[in-house]
């Protein structure tokens, strides 16, 4: 009896000393889900484990508590640097030129989203890194993928420069995991709603930059058709689906692609109308441009039933629920 507690207090506790070395580096800390990610794996890991990088300083007070550095993806010196300076495990690779911008820089968008994950995941083949965690999307799937409950593997045509290059980069995670050992792991996102952060020139942005024009009491001009459905998600869940994949057992991870994750299906305007339910005078109108274009070519619901299998994902927040919650945090946050 005695051996059997010695040896589970001594498992404990070099657990224990696993999860207070570990030392998180996050690229492209300052974007919508980066900022996130900073505050609650600082509150996870504690301040000094977990550094921030971008390409520029923010200005941002998220970043006022912990560290950070400037970071050019693409300078693999000063990855390294870096990575050997704090002794890196972890890296959350969140760098990349997003759906709309990337179409008004097709060439630059390949390169920095395709070498940026090159970068990373060399250093977790020559064992500087133990774990990578890259971001997908629903921009992999295109005009010939079913429309409702878009199931995990099905036909993927992407027609924008962001959706070819995060459907590539899912197959070099594949690849580097079976090749190398690499332990990868991705979500694809739907899109994603939070108030910690301006929006980022994604096509589903419109579902961020809504709420700051109510809060503003603006009337909100829509780039979208207001019966264009698409899946988002609020952040915190975002947020949660991404450790909870990260603490997740590797026996457990089954695929190396990129997980789907469904969110809640919404169109414009069903959620004008829940904003309206809190804001009786908000307005809105429609001046439809090519980002509708791109929203077309997405699915309009997810099918994550593998992310529920292998990691007991289960979402959170519905409309209702994050339309409020989202309101009460944006009057205070600044």
């Amino acid at each position: 009896m005695g051996n059997k507690t010695t040896f589970a207090h001594t498992h404990i506790r070099l657990l224990f000393i696993h999860f207070m070395q570990e030392k998180i580096l996050i690229i492209g800390a300052t974007g919508q889900i980066g900022t996130e990610l900073f505050v609650t794996l600082q509150k996870k890991f504690g301040t000094d484990n977990v550094i921030g990088s971008d390409i520029r300083t923010p200005n941002n007070p998220v970043f006022e508590t912990g560290i950070f550095e400037t970071l050019d993806i693409l300078d693999t010196e000063k990855l390294d640097e870096i990575v050997t300076k704090y002794q890196i495990t972890q890296v959350y690779l969140l760098a990349a030129l997003l759906s709309a911008t990337a179409e008004k820089r097709p060439e630059f968008a390949w390169r920095l989203n395709m070498d940026s994950l090159f970068n990373v995941l060399n250093l977790a083949r020559d064992k500087k890194i133990r774990q990578v965690f890259w971001p997908s999307s629903i921009a992999v799937f295109g005009p010939n993928s079913p429309k409702e409950n878009t199931p995990q593997d099905t036909v993927m045509q992407p027609t924008t420069v962001y959706g070819i290059s995060k459907l590539a980069g899912e197959q070099w995670c594949q690849y580097y995991h079976k090749t190398y050992g690499v332990d990868v792991r991705s979500i694809r996102y739907p899109g994603l709603i939070g108030y910690k952060s301006e929006p980022g020139g994604g096509t589903t942005d419109y579902a961020v930059d809504i709420f700051h024009k109510a809060k503003a009491n603006e009337d909100y001009t829509c780039f979208l058709d207001k019966d264009r459905g698409l899946p988002m998600m609020y952040m915190p869940d975002a947020i949660r689906a991404t450790i909870e994949l990260m603490n997740a057992p590797a026996d457990n991870i089954r695929i190396r692609t990129s997980y789907n994750l469904g969110g809640i299906s919404f169109t414009p305007s069903e959620i004008y109308n829940e904003i309206k339910k809190h804001y009786t005078d908000f307005k809105i109108k429609y001046e439809i441009d090519f980002r509708d274009e791109i929203a077309q070519s997405w699915p309009s619901s997810i099918k994550d039933n593998k992310a529920q299998r292998d990691w007991n994902w289960k979402m959170e927040f519905d409309l209702p629920t994050m339309v409020k919650d989202m309101l009460k945090h944006i009057k205070t946050h600044p």
